[in-house]
């Protein structure tokens, strides 16, 4: 039997990141780095409205780019990290993929945590 809790949980997971972030702010975001090799991630941020969210926000935000719901992103999540805020945006090239992971993988590990990525988001 479905708590009400449970089916909170999983209608969090179908939100639409333009629930917590504006369309504009996305669009114009993605403008900026539409271009190969172009993806600032701090700019991202600031354009997208993210880097002014609580923590509890960008860790919900974390959790819809997480495809797999392991509570890590890692290399290949990351290279479709565009597309979470618009489908037909472009993928990350390798080098832009290594460098998210590079800035927000504080312990090496591989995977960026809710914590790492909000850390990173807010840094």
């Amino acid at each position: 039997m479905d708590t009400e809790q449970a089916k909170e949980t999983r209608s969090r997971w179908k939100m639409s990141i333009t629930d917590v972030l504006s369309a504009d702010d996305i669009a114009a975001a993605l403008q900026e780095c539409q271009d190969p090799d172009t993806f600032e991630p701090q700019k991202f941020f600031q354009t997208s409205g993210l880097s002014k969210m609580s923590a509890s926000q960008v860790k919900d935000v974390f959790r819809f780019i997480d495809n797999d719901q392991s509570g890590y992103l890692d290399e290949e999540e990351l290279k479709f990290f565009l597309q979470k805020f618009e489908s037909s945006a472009r993928e990350l090239t390798e080098s832009e993929t290594k460098s998210l992971m590079a800035a927000a993988d504080n312990d090496g590990d591989g995977k960026i945590g809710a914590d790492e990525f909000q850390e990173m988001v807010h840094s």
